[in-house]
């Protein structure tokens, strides 16, 4: 038994924007099922937002590093399905591999370095059988099929004879999250809005807890904020720096460090994302100024 077949677990997690008003997801896992009957197959999320990569990129990242090595993530967001666009699986520095269309997916995967290595799927052969005449469903016929055989030992890593170098992968544009001092000496954070805590709508930033500890904090000191869209200012508030949402009065805005322990910007018992008119995603930078 190779090293790589000891390191597989039988969990296969899926990932899509399908959503499940549809059959698309439970033929999936029927594909996955058939594959092998001895796996468990658990979804990430199918609400990703249709056609956004950046988004499922951001869950893939927030999501993998709590499953054991050797689990088999699924994602397909893939609005270039059957195009030229190859189909990949990514191993991970910690033994987890994810079955995917190299489309950009990865991308903050391997903006952390967490990417080790990196095979192709042969579309034409390496595909559910009798799904030969079929361009526009690869989260079946494609990627749940692989997925299945990779996550119950029939395939291993290798089996998937063409490698790809890591740096050839396709990126989308991640500008890391920074402390910084402005030209007249203040601190200051500067990153990027990645995501929108979808059911309360906080936005987390792509600010790491490393870097805001250089600002020195305390609970209850303020920094000013800046968020902008595609270079626009659209908020531009002093805000303070609390343990939790209960420590400013309802409807008040906050900064805190959200559960991936980057930069967060809630609203105690709202929405911040509604009521401010802001979102996240590409395009949106946010910047935090200490006053001195």
């Amino acid at each position: 038994m190779t090293e790589e077949l000891k390191m597989t677990n039988n969990h296969l997690v899926l990932q899509t924007d399908f959503g499940l008003q549809d059959g698309a997801v439970s033929s999936m896992r029927g594909v996955a099922y058939n594959v092998a009957d001895n796996i468990v197959v658990s979804d990430l999320t199918h609400g990703i937002t249709p056609f956004n990569i950046f988004e499922g990129s951001f869950r893939l990242f927030q999501t993998f590093d709590y499953w054991q090595p050797g689990t088999v993530f699924v994602s397909v967001v893939d609005p270039g399905v059957g195009s030229k666009r190859l189909s990949v699986i990514a191993k991970t520095t910690a033994g987890h591999y994810i079955v995917t269309p190299d489309n950009g997916t990865l991308s903050h995967l391997l903006s952390n370095d967490l990417i080790k290595s990196v095979r192709v799927i042969d579309e034409t052969t390496q595909r559910l059988p009798g799904s030969e005449k079929s361009s526009t469903f690869h989260g079946r016929d494609i990627y749940a099929y692989n997925g299945a055989k990779l996550a119950s030992g029939q395939v291993v890593f290798e089996d998937y004879t063409e490698e790809l170098s890591v740096s050839d992968l396709v990126r989308l544009p991640i500008t890391p999250g920074v402390y910084q001092e402005t030209v007249y000496g203040q601190p200051q954070l500067v990153g990027n809005i990645d995501i929108t805590d979808v059911n309360f709508g906080s936005l987390w930033s792509n600010i790491p807890l490393r870097e805001f500890e250089k600002m020195n904090l305390q609970y209850g000191d303020t920094l000013r904020v800046q968020i902008k869209c595609d270079g626009s200012l659209l908020f531009d508030e002093v805000l303070p720096y609390v343990h939790t949402f209960t420590d400013v009065n309802p409807g008040e805005p906050l900064i805190y460090i959200d559960s991936v322990y980057t930069v967060a910007f809630g609203l105690h018992t709202g929405s911040f994302e509604q009521t401010y008119h802001v979102g996240a995603g590409q395009g949106w930078a946010v910047s935090l100024t200490k006053e001195i």
